[in-house]
């Protein structure tokens, strides 16, 4: 082994133990790949890196992300969640699991609108967990569809996760926006079929809504409620995704549009005032500072790691793998799915995904369906304990009757649907590559 590969080494065992002992992350990038770069090959570290760092702060691409932000932030502040949830509490009638289930379709509508984990997982928190205590069902369940149900934005498009990835992989937004689309949904499914299943099998865990309760609401009343409440996001929804997947706007186009679109719901909803803007902007620009700021320093590393010979040493580790290309991405996928348990998906997305993309070039794997993979994969680092974002943002919120362990219990069984998602996709690549290939990406 080489000098150089020994640091390549060292850098990525100091990664791992800056971010133990509590060191942010975009610090902990900049140091090691600072110092253990500057070690091996000395000042054409800092020669190299204005041109790195130009090449992201200058990407195109990338502007969608503080106007997707921007829409997510501002739906936020028009309660749509809160009016959904009453809406689909009535429509879900007598049917045991039903709020559950309606829990699961507000995280879809969410997720396709807003894409921001916390402002979901938070909004349904506080909105559906004593509601969903106080009706009898388990505490587990109700924390684990919450939980769920919120990071669905995080594969469901406009996902932040796939703009990255299209960077990253060089594959179009709207592709991989198109791709995600058949994955996200059957997810979400999968999540309904198991709350229904529980309504058959242990009724006690998911109650139906007493029947007095869904009284105080005539069906023309909940009727035009719905329509009032669910047309204008799914409209807002359809026009933006509707004009990357058709090819219609570019995805900064339709991201704009969508940021101007989200101004007039909230407007619609008779919401929109000075203070939610001013909210709305510190908001955007705090989320897309950090975003941009853990960009940048992942280029000091990716650049370090790669002149230390860092990827000649994952490719020396993948000719020992048996099996083939199929056995090198499920490797990699399980890399990944380990690396969600301790760190963030920006930290994924920009130092793991580089070191296995020559890999996945070399056998010819069909990028977009790798992307998809990822993608799916990468939304259980918000689930995992100890370390998943979606359980701190609900302890945050959660009635002092919940406790730590019944978040942790109830998002496992959701882990292992994710799990099988990612089986599914993996066994039937057409799921995520029909939809691209019928509109002609």
């Amino acid at each position: 082994m080489t000098p150089n590969e020994i640091l390549a080494l060292a850098t990525l065992g100091s990664f791992f133990a800056l971010l133990l002992i509590g060191v942010p992350v975009a610090l902990t990038l900049a140091v090691t790949g600072f110092f253990f770069g500057y070690l091996g090959f000395g000042m054409t570290l800092f020669n190299l890196l204005p041109a790195r760092v130009f090449g992201v702060v200058s990407n195109y691409t990338l502007i969608a992300i503080p106007l997707f932000v921007f829409m997510g932030v501002m739906l936020e502040k028009s309660r749509i969640a809160e009016e959904l949830m009453d809406v689909i509490g009535h429509l879900a009638g007598g049917v045991r699991g039903g709020m559950g289930v309606g829990i699961i379709l507000v995280g879809v509508l969410m997720g396709a609108t807003t894409g921001i984990v916390g402002a979901t997982v938070v909004t349904l928190g506080l909105l559906t967990l004593p509601a969903l205590l106080r009706r009898g069902y388990d505490k587990g369940l109700a924390c684990g569809a919450i939980c769920a149900s919120g990071t669905l934005g995080q594969i469901i498009p406009p996902s932040l996760v796939l703009i990255l990835l299209s960077d990253i992989l060089g594959e179009s937004v709207g592709t991989l926006f198109a791709a995600a689309v058949i994955p996200g949904l059957m997810l979400s499914a999968i999540y309904c079929l198991y709350i229904f299943a529980l309504g058959v099998l242990s009724p006690g865990q998911v109650p139906a809504i007493p029947a007095d309760e869904r009284a105080a609401m005539s069906g023309k009343d909940l009727l035009g409620k719905a329509i009032r409440v669910g047309l204008p996001p799914v409209a807002l929804v359809v026009a933006v995704l509707g004009s990357i997947i058709g090819g219609v706007a570019a995805p900064t186009e339709a991201a704009s549009m969508g940021a101007l679109g989200s101004i007039l719901v909230v407007a619609f909803a008779r919401r929109l005032t000075w203070e939610v803007l001013r909210e709305t902007v510190h908001a955007t620009t705090r989320t897309t500072a950090a975003m941009i700021f853990i960009l940048v320093c992942s280029q000091v590393f990716a650049l370090a790691f790669r002149g230390l010979q860092g990827e000649a040493l994952v490719h020396d580790l993948f000719a020992f793998l048996p099996g083939g290309v199929p056995a090198e991405v499920i490797f990699m996928l399980a890399i990944i799915f380990l690396l969600g348990f301790f760190i963030e998906w920006i930290e994924i997305s920009y130092i793991v995904v580089p070191m296995f993309m020559p890999i996945l070039v070399r056998g010819d794997v069909d990028l977009v369906w790798a992307a998809t993979l990822i993608a799916v994969v990468m939304q259980t680092s918000f689930l995992t304990p100890p370390f998943g974002w979606a359980l701190f943002f609900l302890r945050g919120v959660a009635p002092p009757e919940v406790g730590t362990m019944d978040i942790y219990r109830g998002v496992i069984p959701f882990i292992g649907m994710q799990m099988l998602a990612v089986a599914i996709i993996f066994v039937w690549p057409d799921l995520a590559l029909w939809l691209p290939r019928a509109i002609g990406w």
